[in-house]
């Protein structure tokens, strides 16, 4: 089980914004890693809207911001649309 300050493990994704290896793209910085259970559900919505407010303050701090999802890459697009619509900003994170 990972505890907070636990290096998380190293993985490959294809991600909305590119292809990544985990631990090259974080590359020793701090890093907020969340999950979400699936697209385009309410709470997730919302929070991922907050997030894309508030990135600019982890941005500054140098604190890189990705999130896990089961969905396919096509429904992440779509959901982010749908994110900007709904909560006034759409995430711009991997």
């Amino acid at each position: 089980m990972l505890k907070l300050g636990d290096t998380a493990p190293d993985f490959d994704a294809e991600t909305t914004e590119g292809r990544l290896r985990f631990h090259d793209w974080i590359d020793g910085s701090w890093c907020v890693f969340f999950s979400h259970p699936k697209d385009f559900t309410p709470v997730c919505t919302t929070e991922l809207g907050y997030m894309a407010r508030i990135k600019p303050e982890f941005d500054s701090r140098g604190v890189k911001v990705i999130g896990l999802s089961v969905d396919p890459i096509d429904s992440h697009g779509r959901w982010a649309d749908d994110i900007r619509e709904t909560q006034g900003t759409a995430p711009i994170f991997r």
